[in-house]
This record gives C-alpha cells, structure tokens and sequence, in this order.
C-alpha cells in the first residue's frame, strides 16, 4: 500500500472483531516505529505489547470511556519512554528548556509509524491518554525510570468510521 493510501485510509478505531492479531504483525509494527527518528539516536521509546492474561488488567485501568473503546481489542501496546536521556546530555544536564520533552516528541513520531504500519497490515487502532498510569506500570512492571506515554488498542476493526473534518492548510500553516 502506497503511503499517501495509508495516511487516507487510517482512523481511530472503537469496535473491534473478536480476532486475535498476529505476533508478527505486532512486531513489525514496533520495528517500524524503530525507523522513526530520535534525538541523538538515543532510541528511548519502550513498547509493553499485551495480548494474554494481563490484557484485562491494563484494560482496567483505562477510563470507562476507552474501557468501551477497547472492550473487544485483542491486543494493547503500552508505549513509554526512558526518562532523561533524549534532551539530555550525558552528564544529565537538559540541552534545552524542553527536557524530557524531546522524548514525548520521539515517541510520538515513532508512534506514528506505528499507527501507520498497522494500517498498511490491516489492522485498525486506537490511540488513548486517560488512564491510570501507576496502575499500569504496577501490572506490567514498568520501572520508575520510565514514563507512560499512550495505550493504543489495535485490532481488526468491526467499524468504517468516516474521515473526520479536517480544517484548511491556511488555518493550521503559515509561508512565509
């Protein structure tokens, strides 16, 4: 599938098929968030993928909201980053006013070719914010060095959801 069908094609998902997804397809959608850039290639996002008895648990902590959302998602990829490293020199001391925002930002991009992958896989996911995240990092044992970022259902969708309104490029960008 050619890129410009991928990022048409792709929409945030809540109605899942019943279907498990396929390990391999989960790990190449981690691998190409690998090819995302970092800073300084310092690679600090982590991804705890859940698909078997804990899946339940990490659904828990999620909202209500995105416990509905998820409710039938086979599978859910837990991303964080390592804290104080990307931004960071290695004496530990932030290069600029935004610390560990540069990992945030890594993640994200990284996340996005995720999103991206899985699209082009014919999977449909669900990126989501509001949940508990000490519960989460108690039940897959994420250390304290990191922070969770986003939890992202994925799945076969059981939906066609249409493409939402986006607004003009003149309303979002500048030329100058």
């Amino acid at each position: 599938m050619e890129l410009s069908k991928v990022t048409e094609t792709r929409r945030s998902v809540r109605e899942y098929i019943n279907k498990p997804v396929e390990t391999e397809k989960l790990r190449e959608m981690i691998a190409a968030a690998q090819l995302a850039p970092s800073w300084k290639n310092s690679q600090v996002s982590r991804y705890y993928v859940v698909t078997g008895e804990k899946l339940a648990d990490v659904k828990n902590a999620l909202s209500p909201y995105n416990q509905k959302n998820v409710a039938d998602a086979p599978a859910l990829i837990v991303t964080a980053i390592v804290l104080n490293r990307s931004g960071y020199e290695k004496d530990g001391t932030p290069t600029n006013e935004l610390g560990n925002g540069w990992g945030f930002y890594d993640c994200g991009l990284q996340s996005m070719n995720l999103l991206l992958k899985a699209t082009e896989l014919g999977l449909s996911t669900l990126v989501m914010g509001i949940r508990d995240n000490e519960k989460i990092k108690e039940v897959l044992d994420i250390p304290e060095t990191e922070a969770v970022v986003s939890v992202i259902g994925v799945g076969y969708s059981n939906a066609e959801p249409a493409m939402p309104k986006r607004k003009a490029i003149e309303d979002i960008a500048k030329f100058f």
